[in-house]
């Protein structure tokens, strides 16, 4: 079930998928021609239905003159047939009564030019009254009372009946030309096509030319009463003639023609219109307005509206990309300023310690201040590098703040260390503001805490390349550093928490090798120089 379900969303998402790729011309097209589908299905069923209705008429014609050609077919034979019937009862009274048979000779007596004949027999086959048949016309009657019907083809119908007593039978021919003419309806303008049916034999009376491609013809059949004869009648239906063949097409050329016409129509009113204008607002350039020659010659006026409103859009971003570069300057003005006012506070701070400790009065009073002095150079350090990159906004190099920093901190020494040596190896990698002054203040407090513990040590500084592209790890060794009573008195009273807190800042663990006299730590980059 599941199965099925992910089938049925996989078919539905790619049809999704196709309907999305499909152009937009073609989505048009196929929406109007689906649209206009029922109205070209109602036309084809009326053409369709006027032919039916034609059909129809036709058939009913034909009923028509078919009942009338069997009519009078009928009333004719079955008219003859019964004088011969009466002449042959007389004679199976009287074979001598010539009165019968003169009768008879009258009824024949109309067709005998078209070719009609009759014989009147005894059951021994002696001609008693008319002309005897050929061979190839006679037939022999089956019953007393029945007519036994002969078509022959080609020629025409043979019908023997016998006397009521068997003595005597009567046979009659009517030719082809007869019947024809006997059968032929008095109102009937079509050509149709007449059979007389008996047996496995057929005789055309009246015959269609050969069928024609796409002709179609309806049949009818109906019994004469004689026999086993039918007339079987044949007339074209409603040719499909090329008229007719048009008005079945039309309206699917109708359905295609005026779908392409609207695809047509909405293509380039609607559709161009809007790549044009959307070929405008693609290369709309933010300061610059889009193009006016482009909208004004739009044809649909909701479009040029629509490139008004763009155009008004586009303006009413200059004037804001205006505002904000005005703003941005402005910005970096006051920035300026307020760098230059802390970077002059911060001179000022550091003179006036610089003041107090040429007058302390004491080696431990001075000793404070140097300290004060070298942790407000380590934030004036950082805080100069930061407005010095701010302007590229790539980050602090370390190196340069680590450089600083060290010769302000040889610049500070106290006497001992006055020959003190600062190594450097930076890699060159940067860092955030944040990271930066963590740093410095990290390091001078451990470059304070070897200056302390053995002011004639040197240090080197390191910064190499962590585990990660966005990781460095910093290093300071000194001899100084390594692990002592009076280190570890120092650690604990002044410099521990500060490390540890500012190791913390950093977010990494502050690792420590006491045999050799090293700190170390990973830092956060976001580059490199």
């Amino acid at each position: 079930m599941d199965q099925t379900l992910d089938a049925s969303a996989a078919s539905r998402s790619q049809q999704r998928s196709l309907a999305a790729r499909m152009p937009t011309g073609a989505k048009v097209f196929l929406i109007l021609s689906t649209a206009l589908l029922p109205l070209a299905i109602i036309a084809l069923f009326a053409s369709f239905r006027t032919t039916q209705i034609a059909d129809e008429g036709a058939r009913a014609a034909l009923r028509i003159a078919s009942a009338e050609s069997a009519r009078k077919i009928g009333i004719e034979l079955i008219g003859d047939m019964t004088a011969l019937r009466v002449a042959l009862n007389a004679l199976d009274a009287d074979k001598a009564d010539a009165a019968s048979c003169a009768r008879a000779q009258g009824v024949f007596a109309p067709q005998a030019a078209s070719g009609s004949q009759f014989a009147i027999s005894d059951e021994a086959g002696r001609l008693i009254c008319g002309t005897p048949l050929p061979s190839s016309l006679a037939v022999a009657p089956s019953g007393k009372s029945s007519i036994t019907t002969r078509v022959i083809s080609g020629r025409g119908v043979t019908l023997a009946i016998r006397g009521a007593s068997g003595q005597t039978q009567a046979e009659a021919f009517f030719p082809v030309g007869f019947l024809a003419k006997t059968a032929k309806p008095s109102e009937f303008a079509p050509d149709y096509e007449a059979q007389l049916l008996g047996g496995d034999d057929a005789l055309t009376l009246f015959d269609l030319p050969p069928r024609e491609v796409l002709e179609r013809r309806g049949t009818l059949r109906i019994g004469l009463g004689l026999g086993d004869l039918t007339l079987q009648t044949r007339a074209r239906s409603a040719p499909i003639t090329s008229p007719v063949l048009i008005a079945m097409l039309l309206p699917i050329v109708m359905w295609a023609a005026a779908a392409s016409i609207a695809w047509f129509i909405v293509d380039r009113l609607l559709i161009r219109p809007l790549r044009r204008l959307n070929a405008s607002v693609a290369a709309f350039t933010p300061g610059e307005e889009i193009n006016p020659g482009a909208i004004t010659s739009l044809p649909a006026q909701e479009i040029r509206e629509l490139g008004d409103t763009f155009r008004a859009i586009s303006r009413t971003v200059v004037e804001h990309e205006a505002g904000l570069a005005e703003g941005l300057v402005r910005q970096t003005k006051l920035t300026r300023e307020v760098h230059h006012r802390v970077k002059n506070n911060l001179q000022v701070i550091s003179s006036l310690i610089n003041f107090h400790a040429r007058g302390a009065r004491s080696a431990e009073a001075s000793a404070a201040y140097a300290s004060i002095q070298r942790r407000v150079d380590a934030l004036a350090v950082v805080h100069r590098h930061h407005f010095a990159e701010l302007e590229v906004n790539r980050g602090l190099a370390l190196r340069s703040v680590l450089g600083d920093l060290a010769s302000n901190i040889r610049a500070t020494a106290p006497e001992g260390s006055a020959k003190l040596s600062i190594a450097l190896d930076i890699a060159p990698v940067l860092a955030t503001q944040d990271i930066a002054i963590a740093v410095s203040f990290l390091t001078t407090e451990i470059i304070e805490l070897s200056m302390t513990s053995n002011p004639s040590a040197p240090i080197r500084i390191t910064v190499r390349d962590g585990e990660t592209p966005d990781r460095a790890v910093l290093r300071v060794v000194s001899p100084g550093l390594i692990q002592t009573d009076d280190l570890q008195v120092l650690v604990e009273e002044r410099y521990g928490r500060v490390i540890e807190g500012l190791s913390r800042q950093l977010r990494s663990k502050l690792h420590y090798d006491p045999f050799v006299g090293a700190y170390e730590i990973a830092l956060a980059i976001t580059g490199r120089d």
